[in-house]
């Protein structure tokens, strides 16, 4: 059995390679996401225990959680520098550094903007840097710059280079460019190197480090230079070896990483799914073709076991060949994704294949043409041997059964009601998990009942094709439903990918609408001032600098801090306070105040938000007891105001900042709205800039800033799904192309008949390529309607939390979606078009 059932794989190479193609197509994509997600995982691994291997020890203050961070005196590094088997012993200072270009524009696209200091040896170098022009700051008014933002900001040794930091900005000259161990930067951040002296200055106090990093003398014991650094160390501090720390960053990098493999592992197992139906597809068209054979191989003796064995034989064999294959194609796959979705400045590495992705692919491969050909093989049973006596192979069943009906049909309700009830009312998580599964259920269900649906499909559009070319349009039409179960189970696979990008384009574009909307409708100021991501927060005390620098340079400017003030308990209800200068905060966000006036901050009284009013039965004019870390107070209700939970700009509670000054002395200012005499632009811009002091620590932005900061992130997530989603997609349209080349081989005899009939060459291309349209109109249909009522409903779910979420219908996504699908559908077709074009009329019009 095992020699027949190879001469067969081997006697049509044609076949043989249709089939492998279908089935390498999921292992490749099963292996790329592997691949990928593997080696993304190696590179962090590596680059976040990198550098570690030139530290003997680490000594660090231990961490109390809600306590200022800890530091270490120069007096602790001097001992340890004593310490007998220690080389060096250098203290390490770190802090939030922000650096501008020659623009103003702040460098880095991270939230890792630091400074160091730079602590030389006796030698004078800091091996922890690498000087590739200049050298190590000296001085208080010298800085050293990683080459990275030295290139991005177009600075050369010897240029001013403004630095802003937790106590303000200040110009510098820059003195060295470095290139940093991996320990030191992290991809897209910015490192500003200072004076050793200045660094504790500016970041924490003179004489302290962050840490210290010892440095072992040659030939010395690391563990038992451990126990002699023990002894030395200071209460509440404690040294860990180079290796241990390597380790942990490892760990916590791996850890980091597991959420994008997990995303690439999902995205695999969907276009795995894809590839069950085109692999089920080709196998069940093979074993039609094959009917006369394998009545024939009855009719000489075979057992029906006999020739189950040699069908899944041939698909194991053929499982094998393409897995191999698949390996090859999706390591190339994993390369391209590593050079067009990571990164530029994130960490690279070579492609990692690991023995656990080659059992996957093997197994995956190997096992899923079985579990594909099974039904196909089980029907092939059903072949009885007078079918060998035939002049003809007679065509498979071409209806769906009643069973099959009955079972879609049921799961189709069944999901639709889940998912109506989980938009209607379910709330919560467990709403979005029932949607989720009723979901899939439907999905499952429609793509049962998909055979179904293409006979309506394609009377509906039949008109339209027979305007275009009546002769092609009506063969097309024909040729498409003469195998129901064919053109859905094709479809089927351009639906699942077109359902879940319609869905995530709906769920993108309500999400970014309303984000659109969270801060700037509630902002009637004209910009906001913010701190720059990854650095520290603003103070009070900048909110009144710049107060007093515009009342100087620009006397119709107005603005107010929103000063965040946090552990307070209202009326027994632990609540924050935001203060605000009540003055001004009137004109510059936009108070939708339903009961009371504004009027009354200015008289000490606070304004709620309804949400919070409601939660606790708050009403304007009750004075409530108010208690913070021990001072008592009380505090009136003035007014009540409409305000989203989600909002970033309208707080639960508003008070004046006297209120707030009078319980805290340290609010963090979150932000500062500023609103301009004569409006936004370049001057006013430039105005509050140097109100600020041109300090890069804080970030000046305009609706239109604001806007893309709120939007950006979401924005890139989705571009990575449509990216990942297109791979599905891409399986899909080639699955079209394997289907119709499939179906041509069947159909020589008819095309030679139609091509002697008079059809020229280019009558048969046009049919063909009608064909799949009028597949990928009904595939790329179902999955639109699909996707569309999965984000509504998944929207839904946000509407009772999310105050402002609403529906937005994406029409130029949607529609997109759908012509790029018919455009692959199109694409498809170009090969089995231009092969039954080609057909030999004499040889495929001769008996069989």
């Amino acid at each position: 059995m095992f020699r027949t059932a190879l001469r067969n794989v081997l006697a049509h190479k044609a076949r043989l390679l249709m089939t492998v193609f279908a089935v390498m197509l999921g292992v490749t994509f099963v292996t790329g996401s592997l691949v990928y997600g593997d080696s993304l995982k190696q590179a962090a691994v590596d680059r976040a225990s990198a550098g570690y291997d030139r530290i003997s020890l680490n000594v660090a203050p231990d961490t109390v959680p809600g306590a200022p961070p800890a530091t270490l005196d120069a007096r602790t590094s001097a001992a340890l520098a004593a310490v007998p088997g220690v080389s060096t012993a250098a203290g390490r200072v770190d802090g939030f550094a922000a650096v501008a270009d020659h623009e103003g524009r702040l460098l880095g696209n991270g939230t890792f903007r630091k400074g160091g200091n730079f602590a030389p040896g006796k030698d004078g170098s800091d091996p922890a840097y690498r000087f590739t022009a200049g050298s190590g700051p000296a001085g208080d008014h010298a800085v050293a710059l990683d080459e990275a933002s030295a290139a991005q900001g177009g600075y050369r040794v010897g240029d001013t280079v403004r630095v802003g930091t937790g106590t303000g900005a200040a110009s510098y000259t820059l003195q060295g460019v470095f290139r940093p161990d991996a320990s030191k930067l992290s991809p897209g951040g910015s490192l500003v190197l200072f004076a050793d002296a200045t660094a504790q200055r500016l970041f924490l106090q003179p004489g302290h480090y962050t840490n210290i990093e010892i440095t072992a003398a040659p030939g010395t014991d690391v563990t038992q230079l451990l126990q002699r650094v023990d002894q030395v160390l200071p209460k509440d501090s404690s040294a860990v070896t180079g290796a241990q720390l390597a380790r942990l960053q490892a760990n916590m990098a791996s850890s980091d990483s597991d959420t994008m493999s997990q995303i690439m592992l999902g995205f695999a197992a969907v276009s795995l799914f894809v590839a069950t139906f085109l692999i089920s597809n080709t196998f069940t068209m093979l074993v039609s073709r094959r009917t006369r054979e394998l009545a024939l191989m009855r009719a000489v003796g075979a057992s029906r076991k006999q020739v189950r064995r040699i069908l899944l034989t041939e698909s194991v064999l053929v499982g094998l060949i393409a897995s191999v294959a698949g390996i090859l194609a999706g390591t190339g796959v994993a390369a391209l994704l590593q050079a067009f979705f990571s990164p530029a400045d994130g960490p690279a590495a070579p492609l990692v294949l690991l023995p656990a992705t080659v059992f996957t692919a093997l197994l995956v491969g190997t096992a899923l043409p079985v579990i594909a050909a099974w039904v196909p093989v089980r029907r092939a049973m059903a072949i009885p041997p007078v079918a060998a006596l035939g002049a003809a192979e007679p065509a498979a069943p071409a209806r769906a059964g009643s069973l099959r009906t009955g079972f879609g049909a049921a799961l189709a309700l069944t999901g639709t009601a889940a998912v109506l009830y989980g938009a209607v009312l379910a709330t919560g998580r467990d709403a979005r998990t029932v949607i989720g599964l009723g979901a899939a259920l439907t999905l499952t269900g429609v793509i049962t009942l998909i055979p179904l649906l293409s006979r309506p499909s394609t009377a509906l559009l039949r008109p339209l094709l027979v305007r275009v070319s009546p002769v092609q349009g009506d063969l097309a039409a024909r040729n498409t439903v003469r195998d129901p179960r064919r053109t859905g189970a094709t479809a089927a696979a351009l639906a699942i990918a077109l359902t879940l990008a319609s869905g995530l384009s709906v769920l993108g574009a309500s999400a970014t609408r309303y984000l659109d909307g969270a801060t700037t409708r509630d902002l009637t100021a004209d910009y906001l001032v913010k701190a720059a991501p990854g650095g520290q927060r603003m103070t009070p005390a900048t909110a009144q600098l710049l107060k007093a620098e515009l009342l100087n340079n620009m006397p119709d400017a107005s603005s107010s801090p929103l000063d965040q003030s946090t552990e307070y308990r209202i009326g027994g209800v632990s609540s924050v306070l935001t203060g605000v200068d009540p003055a001004t905060i009137g004109r510059l966000l936009r108070y939708e105040v339903t009961e009371g006036s504004l009027d009354s901050l200015g008289e000490g009284r606070i304004a709620v938000a309804g949400f919070k009013a409601r939660e606790n039965g708050w009403k304007v004019g009750q004075t409530l007891p108010l208690e913070r870390h021990g001072k008592q107070g009380e505090v009136t209700i003035g007014a009540v105001y409409q305000a989203d939970r989600q909002s970033n700009l309208l707080p639960s509670i508003t008070a004046p900042d006297s209120l707030v000054a009078r319980y805290d002395r340290t609010p963090h200012t979150d932000a500062i709205v500023v609103a301009t005499g004569g409006g936004p632009g370049r001057a006013a811009l430039a105005g509050i800039t140097k109100a600020l002091g041109d300090n890069p620590a804080l970030s000046v932005l305009d609706r239109e800033a604001i806007r893309t900061e709120d939007t950006s992130g979401i924005g890139d997530q989705v571009n990575v799904f449509y990216a990942l989603l297109g791979m599905a997609l891409v399986i899909a349209a080639l699955g079209i192309a394997n289907t119709l080349a499939m179906s041509v081989l069947e159909r020589r005899k008819e095309i030679g008949t139609l091509r002697a009939l008079g059809l020229d060459r280019a009558g048969v291309t046009r049919m063909i390529r009608m064909e799949a349209l009028l597949v990928g109109a009904l595939g790329a249909a179902v999955g639109t309607v699909m996707g569309v009522f999965t984000g509504w409903a998944l929207g839904r779910t946000l509407q009772e939390s999310v105050v402002g979420y609403a529906l937005v219908i994406p029409w130029g996504r949607l529609a997109l979606g759908v012509l790029l699908a018919l455009a692959g559908a199109l694409l498809a077709s170009l090969w089995p078009a231009r092969r039954a074009a080609r057909v030999d009329i004499p040889a495929a019009t001769a008996a069989h």
